[in-house]
């Protein structure tokens, strides 16, 4: 595929220049939990733990089983994921491949509470409704290893999609400033003369073997835990 997983620069550098450089400390106090992410991403005002927002949009929010770019994922709780967790559609790829923009999943350097933006997620159902589903697991380079039940898709009404452009815009006009200096920092530490973006672009293009997983994905072979 032509896009690749990437990390919201916010993080894929800071992350990098938090085991470089000891004065880029400060970034590590950054924190998002998923819940208010997805509220501010999406513009669907919806509140308390990821689980719940499920049965709280109903009457308040269209919802379905077929991504659309903007639309939450809502995830069930599991034994290891107990509060759920939700996830903004960032874009639609294919009927079963589609990227998410969310918060607090993979530990970037060690950390959680991470922003990872346009990352994958397959649909592993076995009729195709997005019940059962793989995520990017950043530290791995690779899709997670366990299968996620979810409830479906909340879709966000106009005035939603408003709010959302607006809460996106600040909280990446944020990560992109603290970037460019961490960025900045990283390259300077790794090779004296190199631009950062040469490295970063290097650093998320070294290894991708999601190609493979979304074909057997697609061809129906059964997901593995």
């Amino acid at each position: 595929m032509s896009k690749r997983p990437r990390t919201l620069w916010g993080s894929l550098a800071v992350a990098a220049v938090l085991s470089l450089a000891p004065s880029a400390g400060a970034f590590a106090d950054t924190y998002w939990e998923c819940v208010p992410f997805a509220r501010l991403v999406s513009g669907i005002q919806i509140f308390g733990d990821a689980y719940t927002w499920w049965n709280q949009a109903v009457g308040h929010y269209a919802e379905g089983f077929q991504p659309k770019t903007g639309a939450v994922l809502c995830f069930k709780p599991t034994e290891r994921m107990r509060l759920g967790h939700v996830a903004v559609v960032s874009e639609v790829l294919t009927d079963r491949v589609i990227q998410i923009t969310h918060a607090n999943w993979s530990p970037i350097d060690g950390s959680r509470g991470k922003i990872e933006k346009d990352v994958t997620l397959i649909d592993v159902s076995q009729v195709g409704d997005w019940s059962l589903v793989k995520v990017w697991y950043g530290p791995n380079r690779d899709m997670g290893g366990s299968t996620y039940p979810t409830y479906g898709f909340i879709y966000p009404d106009s005035q939603a999609r408003v709010m959302a452009s607006s809460g996106f815009g600040r909280v990446e006009n944020t990560a992109i400033a603290m970037a460019h200096t961490a960025a900045n920092q990283m390259a300077q530490a790794v090779r004296p003369g190199a631009g950062p973006m040469q490295i970063l672009n290097q650093a998320a293009d070294s290894t991708d073997r999601i190609a493979a997983l979304i074909a057997a994905a697609t061809r129906g072979d059964s997901p593995k835990n």
